[in-house]
């Protein structure tokens, strides 16, 4: 996936409000960076633990549409260590469809049929892919997107093991818990169930549920793939130029 234009960059001031984000473009005028405030749109709406300290570079896109308020979009931040982290979470949906459309995820390759954004389930939801080819159950495929960095809280890890430790979610989440219910119930209906935790924080070697922030989504976890539910967590390079899925990370429950 290629940024239809060239992304610009900044620093962050703060966000706020959610959906909101100050930042200090970097504009040169008269051989200096200009003092600028602007105000883009941050298409985030979780914590976004470790991805949004201000001073740290950021890069957003620019909308040509008139009818909105605010024409920039915050798409990548890039942390002190150099990593590079992806905010807009639309862009992990993207991604997946992306390499499922190219075969890049091998155990989802052989499907013909791929539709996306269907209606399921008794909790009303809606799966992010629907896979199907003839003679074979149905897959259901949930895709999350990984962006929280935290090595000090994976009980029991040795010290090389915990490096780049990436957990999801990033806070306690009904909704997701609500996702793993659906996925367990499509298991018990003879159907294919994958929950596919999409890396966008290129510091991040390896994934696991965060117990500690969400102990309830951490056990559903746990009992879904005891029932045959799939995790898997596929990285993506990031630059801002562009990103793609590229290889799996182990999943560690």
């Amino acid at each position: 996936m290629q940024f239809s234009s060239p992304l610009q960059q900044g620093r962050l001031i703060q966000r706020y409000k959610r959906f909101l984000a100050d930042i200090k473009p970097n504009i040169l005028q008269n051989n200096a960076i200009a003092e600028e405030v602007l105000t883009i749109h941050c298409p985030n709406t979780g914590k976004m633990t470790g991805c949004a300290e201000p001073g740290w570079a950021i890069y957003y896109s620019t909308s040509h549409n008139t009818k909105r308020k605010y024409a920039h979009t915050w798409e990548l931040v890039e942390n002190p260590q150099g990593d590079f982290i992806c905010v807009n979470t639309v862009r992990a949906n993207q991604l997946v469809g992306e390499a499922l459309q190219q075969r890049t995820i091998a155990t989802l390759a052989h499907y013909g049929e791929i539709k996306a954004e269907q209606a399921y389930g008794s909790e009303r939801s809606r799966i992010d892919f629907l896979l199907r080819q003839t003679g074979e159950p149905d897959c259901y495929v949930e895709v999350k997107s990984v962006t929280l960095l935290d090595n000090d809280v994976l009980p029991g890890a040795t010290s090389w093991l915990s490096q780049g430790q990436g957990f999801f979610p990033d806070t306690q989440s009904v909704r997701a818990q609500k996702h793993v219910r659906e996925l367990m119930a499509c298991v018990q209906d003879g159907q294919r169930a994958v929950l596919l935790f999409c890396v966008l924080h290129t510091g991040i070697k390896q994934v696991s549920p965060a117990h500690h922030l969400d102990p309830v989504y951490g056990s559903l976890v746990s009992e879904a793939m005891a029932m045959g539910v799939e995790c898997i967590a596929w990285r993506a390079d990031i630059s801002p130029t562009g990103m793609q899925l590229v290889e799996p990370l182990p999943f560690i429950v």
